[in-house]
């Protein structure tokens, strides 16, 4: 008989034949910039996560390059005056997403890795992620051309990766396609390649204003129900000259992060969304659970099951505990 407890005598011999570990460079931050020069707006829904003016922002990256986080996801979250049916401002060079790249790389270059989420749900005026039919259903070819020209405006703002989150059919061709013709070949894409129609959105719909004024996304997000299609959008996406994959939610689709990761040799990003961090928040705020342990075990679930990079608004946090 083998006896598996040999190798679990103590912390050493533990650590030394530890199958995952989380890393500092396996995280990615959420941001969100507000059109205001300050401005620190908390989330009832989500506690510790805030709209950020322009000041907040950029002394909020200049923390997280402290902790030793050197990746951020940046989201616009526009006034509801500025907003309009086809999401005008996330077109312009001098819109609020264009403006605070800008800001971010003029302050802190190559410092700090930036990634901005291209999506037109925050700066629609009916909330959903393009341009609507008079029927209400969303317009896929409309919104890839705008989706073009959103990528450009990133672009030339000087961000350094785009990561689309609408799941339009096509949408990876069409950004690689554009930027190529353009000149930023060498600027990657990370796929929102298996986004799923989920309720854990809750909570971020507050914080980056986004909810649908009608109706929902259950006709271009997918089915949670559905696994092989799962494999299928991430791989097609592959195909479409995707750079990184990514499954969103994480926590309750681990089975298709494994699936993805035993399929692809793309680099699998998980995204723990804002309900997942809000039920562990709260949680541990309630006195509920170990927050630090439950916390760490939730993130080593995610490696174990094939992701290399995490987005979570937990990534502060567990930079203070990494470091010790």
């Amino acid at each position: 008989m083998r006896k598996f407890r040999r190798l679990r005598k103590s912390p050493i011999i533990r650590d030394l034949v530890k199958e995952n570990q989380l890393n500092l460079n396996d995280l990615i931050y959420p941001l969100f910039v507000v059109d205001k020069k300050s401005a620190k707006i908390e989330i009832k829904s989500m506690p510790g996560v805030y709209q950020l003016g322009f000041d907040e922002l950029l002394a909020e990256c200049n923390e997280c390059l402290k902790l030793g986080i050197k990746s951020i996801l940046l989201f616009g979250v526009l006034d509801e005056s500025a907003k309009d049916s086809c999401g005008s401002d996330a077109m312009s060079d001098n819109g609020l997403i264009a403006r605070a790249i800008r800001a971010i790389k003029e302050r802190f270059g190559d410092s700090l890795y930036l990634i901005a989420d291209l999506c037109f749900c925050e700066y629609t005026d009916h909330g959903h992620c393009g341009v609507l039919d008079e029927d209400g259903y969303l317009n896929n070819e409309i919104t890839l051309l705008n989706s073009s020209k959103q990528a450009l405006v990133m672009a030339r703002a000087g961000v350094d990766m785009i990561a689309p989150s609408g799941m339009m059919d096509g949408i990876i061709k069409t950004l690689r396609t554009t930027l190529d013709e353009n000149g930023f070949d060498t600027l990657p894409i990370m796929a929102y390649s298996t986004k799923f129609a989920s309720a854990y959105y809750g909570p971020f719909r507050d914080v980056a204003n986004s909810a649908p004024k009608k109706g929902d996304r259950k006709a271009y997000q997918m089915d949670y129900a559905n696994g092989k299609e799962a494999l299928n959008e991430s791989l097609e996406d592959e195909k479409q000259g995707a750079d990184i994959l990514m499954v969103k939610p994480a926590l309750a689709y681990l089975d298709v992060v494994k699936e993805i990761s035993q399929n692809s040799l793309l680099p699998l990003c998980v995204y723990n969304v804002s309900g997942e961090y809000s039920m562990l928040k709260n949680a541990g705020i309630a006195g509920l659970v170990d927050y630090p342990k439950i916390l760490m075990e939730t993130m080593i679930s995610f490696k174990r099951a094939g992701a290399k990079l995490i987005i979570t608004y937990h990534a502060k946090e567990l930079a203070e505990m990494l470091r010790g």
